[in-house]
């Protein structure tokens, strides 16, 4: 009898547990069984692992074989265990030495031929097994970059099933003949699922900037939006954009990745993590580094917004634009739904799906921008337009952006058509992102100083009662957003939203406290009444 035991990684969301893969050889009938809850695809790595431990020179035992998956409670699933099957039938075998097996966590696909080809997700995967205390990894080698990304792990990247027998029991290690020239690896082809980031209207891995064309000295006019725009990627905050079509809502969205800082490298984990189990990391971009962009189309189902589908969920378009920003265009012609099931992320910044096959949670804190048209024909706020839309379908149109969601959203903002005389003046454009992010990243500096031995980096993630109670505005600064609140015009939600923004406004304006001044302007791009002050930063002081 032989026995021998390994470890991989089965992944529950963006979350992974360590899986101890465990063979076992009896004399008997030779027959192959596979328990511990596997599903469908891991269920064929039976003839996948039996065909590439054949093909790559090593024999099979004829013999009865039990491989089990523990803990056995645990959902498997995906092609990701065969490399640990196939090397604890070998420890079982004594092809290699079983002693050498127990400390190393194996992540990989096998090929008929033997090739390790890869698998979403491996970032994650290395970081649980890291965080179970192992510090020895093998993954394809294409997917080594990803899994080096974690420290304190040794990562040994193999391109085939031979290779890996020879390294583990201390023979030479043959050489691979490359694929043909000019023609693509076929072993990338694992690494991203075809049209994924299509499905999501995902802008590829990062920003769209400057080197795509996207500026924001290309966009004419609109001080109002452009304020609120900066106002919210310095402090965090979501922004609705509401004007006639052709006004620049698209335009000033698309620009907003660009004014954000650069991830950190916590961040970086995370979002990265997400992207790797989503299938939307190219080969050769192992790290995502900058904040992510993702644009789904009104048609999005609530299960593609917000993670779902069959089985295990999966990161919907809240969790591919963790750390980014979140873009709905045409807003009120996404379902009602959909729409509504993005309050509980909006609040605490993460997801939690719950499933017959378990419960995932899903990060999930983004900066969300919605876009709508005052009316269905667009030209309901238009002066000189005439509006065919009756009075009634102009409210349900309205009506579809939810109270409850749209009291989430700190900054509202009305977009104007932009003029002739605008557009064909020949004078000095707007601002440039550069000049933006610079201002952005410093006022990022003075919130994160101030916030520093919180959980809370922005200030869009501070709690109101916390504000209320450690970082008051100067005394009286807030008397005008109080009698709002006496009136009806904000809720006690918005007073404590209406405080976030009046400290991102003193950010950026470099003032150590919310003044009166600061706390109008908070106001005007809450609730969209002038309160008598520009709207710059700084402007009216």
């Amino acid at each position: 009898m032989g026995f021998a035991r390994t470890c991989s990684v089965a992944l529950v969301g963006v979350e992974g547990v360590v899986v101890e893969v465990q063979a076992d050889l009896e004399p008997g009938v030779a027959a192959f069984t596979l328990v511990g809850l596997p599903d469908k695809s891991l269920s064929e790595s039976r003839d996948r692992v039996r065909a590439a431990v054949v093909n790559s020179g090593a024999e099979w035992p004829q013999k009865k074989l039990t491989v089990g998956l523990s803990p056995a409670s645990v959902p498997k699933g995906g092609s990701g265990f065969d490399l640990a099957v196939a090397c604890a039938v070998l420890g079982a075998a004594e092809r290699i030495d079983p002693r050498v097996l127990s400390d190393i966590v194996m992540i990989g696909e096998l090929g008929l031929d033997g090739r390790v080809r890869p698998v979403r997700g491996v970032l994650p995967a290395v970081l649980a097994a890291a965080d179970a205390g192992y510090e020895q990894v093998v993954v394809p080698e294409c997917t080594a970059a990803e899994a080096m990304l974690v420290p304190g792990v040794s990562v040994l990247g193999v391109r085939s099933l031979r290779q890996l027998i020879a390294v583990l029991t201390d023979e030479p290690v043959p050489e691979e003949e490359p694929d043909g020239e000019g023609r693509p690896d076929p072993l990338l082809s694992g690494l991203c699922m075809p049209g994924a980031a299509l499905g999501t209207g995902l802008s590829g891995i990062g920003t769209v900037d400057q080197e795509h064309g996207h500026d924001l000295a290309d966009v004419v006019g609109q001080p109002a939006a452009r304020t609120a725009m900066e106002v919210a990627a310095a402090g965090g905050h979501h922004v609705f954009l509401q004007g006639p079509p052709g006004a620049g809502k698209t335009m000033l969205a698309e620009r907003m990745p660009a004014i954000l800082p650069c991830l950190t490298r916590q961040e970086s984990l995370e979002v990265t993590a997400v992207h790797s189990v989503a299938g939307m990391l190219p080969p050769g971009k192992p790290m995502v580094d900058t904040p992510p962009y993702c644009a789904p189309h009104h048609s999005a189902t609530m299960q593609s917004l917000v993670g779902g589908g069959q089985g295990v969920a999966r990161p919907g378009a809240v969790s591919l634009a963790h750390r980014g920003v979140l873009f709905l265009d045409e807003a009120p012609e996404f379902s009602s739904h959909a729409l509504d099931a993005l309050r509980q992320p909006l609040e605490s910044g993460h997801v939690v799906i719950a499933r017959s096959a378990g419960v995932v949670r899903l990060p999930a804190r983004f900066l969300m921008v919605l876009a709508a048209n005052p009316c269905p024909c667009g030209r309901y706020t238009v002066a000189g337009e005439g509006c065919d839309c009756p009075p009634s379908v102009i409210r349900r149109y309205q009506a579809r952006l939810s109270g409850p969601l749209l009291d989430r959203v700190d900054l509202r903002v009305q977009v104007e058509r932009v003029t002739r005389s605008e557009l064909t003046a020949g004078g000095a454009p707007g601002e440039s992102t550069r000049t933006v992010a610079e201002r952005v990243r410093a006022a990022r500096e003075r919130s994160a100083a101030r916030l520093a031995g919180t959980p809370w980096r922005t200030n869009g993630e501070v709690p109101g009662h916390e504000l209320r109670s450690k970082w008051r505005a100067l005394p009286g600064a807030m008397a005008e957003a109080e009698r709002d609140l006496e009136r009806g015009l904000l809720t006690a939600r918005g007073l404590d939203r209406v405080l976030r923004v009046a400290w991102t406004v003193a950010d950026l304006a470099g003032h150590d406290c919310p003044d009166a001044g600061d706390v109008a302007l908070a106001l005007q791009l809450r609730t969209g009444i002038q309160r008598g002050v520009p709207m710059a930063i700084g402007a009216s002081r």
